[in-house]
């Protein structure tokens, strides 16, 4: 059985940007991912990833903020795009974009 997609969504902001979550039910938890869910949350323009989460095989939970790769603690779908959206709000006060 394959993963069946859960949840979709992809914007085009207005400076250009684009926001685009895809989460996945897998048909059964493994090890690695334990809460039975593959994701991939990606904010970047030009090709350039600027935050990004996922857990692909052998990296397990994830985040991309810039360049810097970290651990990330799941705690559930919501909180996941919770904590993106929080992670995209903070890059782009940082840099003014």
């Amino acid at each position: 059985m394959k993963a069946t997609r859960i949840f979709h969504d992809k914007a085009v902001l207005p400076d250009g940007a684009i926001v685009e979550m895809t989460i996945w039910q897998l048909p059964h938890a493994t090890s690695e991912r334990a809460h039975g869910l593959k994701y991939s949350l990606f904010y970047g323009r030009e090709g350039k990833r600027i935050v990004g989460y996922d857990n692909e095989r052998g990296k397990g939970d994830h985040r991309h903020v810039h360049d810097v790769e970290s651990w990330y603690r799941f705690v559930s779908a919501e909180q996941l795009v919770a904590d993106f959206l929080a992670d995209i709000e903070r890059v782009k006060n940082e840099h003014h974009e």
